[in-house]
C-alpha cells in the first residue's frame, strides 16, 4: 500500500464525525478553500453563518465539494442546527481559549471559525462548549486556520504509527487491531 493510500485510509478509520463553518465570512476564495480543505480532511458538512451572499460559487473549490458533502446556509446564530450530541468548537485567537494542540477533540464536533476582519460573535461563542486557539504570534488566514484545525484532529483521532524518536530513525508501523471475543447480550443485560 503506498503511503498516500495508508494515510487515506487513516483518514477513513477515525470514529466519529466533524463539520466545520464560518460565521460572516465575505471572501469567495476563503470559503471555497476551506470546503476544499474540509471535503480532503473528510468532514461529513460544512456550514456558514450570515455569509455574505458573494461569498459563495468560488472557484477556488476545485473538488465540487457541494457534489460530495452538504453545506448549509444559516442567516443568524439562532438558526443553526447540529446532529444530536454534536459539540460545537469555536475557533478563536483569544488568551482564554485552550491551545489546540492540548486540546481533546470531541468525537463527534462542529467547528466554527470567525470572519476574516473580526472574531465570533458573543451569541455564537455562548453556544460553544469550547474554544480552542491555534498558537500562533497573531491571525493567520480563516481556511489556512480550518485546514490547520482539521489536520490536528486527524492527527489526534486518527490511526497512525508512532513518530520516530530522531529524523533519522524509521517508522513504526501501526500495529494491527486485534479484536477481542464475540459478546452474547441477553435482555437481562440492561443493553437496549
Amino acid at each position: 500500500m503506498s503511503a498516500g493510500a495508508a494515510e487515506t485510509e487513516a483518514v477513513a478509520q477515525v470514529r466519529g464525525y466533524f463539520g466545520i463553518g464560518v460565521e460572516g465570512i465575505s471572501k469567495p476564495m476563503n470559503l471555497g478553500n476551506l470546503v476544499r480543505s474540509a471535503h480532503a480532511f473528510g468532514a461529513g458538512f460544512a456550514f456558514t453563518i450570515g455569509a455574505d451572499p458573494r461569498s459563495f460559487g468560488a472557484k477556488s473549490d476545485t473538488s465540487a465539494s457541494p457534489d460530495s458533502m452538504p453545506v448549509y446556509r444559516y442567516d443568524r446564530v439562532d438558526d443553526l442546527e447540529l446532529p444530536e450530541g454534536c459539540t460545537l468548537v469555536g475557533v478563536e485567537l483569544l488568551d482564554s481559549a485552550i491551545e489546540l494542540p492540548s486540546f481533546r477533540h470531541p468525537r463527534r464536533a462542529a467547528y466554527v471559525l470567525g470572519p476574516e476582519r473580526g472574531q465570533l460573535s458573543d451569541a455564537l461563542r455562548a453556544r460553544c462548549r469550547f474554544v480552542v486557539r491555534i498558537p500562533t504570534r497573531f491571525c493567520i488566514n480563516l481556511a489556512t486556520a480550518g485546514a490547520v484545525l482539521m489536520y490536528d484532529r486527524m492527527l489526534s483521532l486518527g490511526k497512525f504509527a508512532e513518530r520516530p524518536v530522531t529524523p533519522h530513525g524509521g517508522s513504526v508501523p501501526h500495529p494491527n487491531h486485534v479484536f477481542g471475543a464475540p459478546r452474547q447480550r441477553t435482555r437481562d443485560s440492561g443493553a437496549p
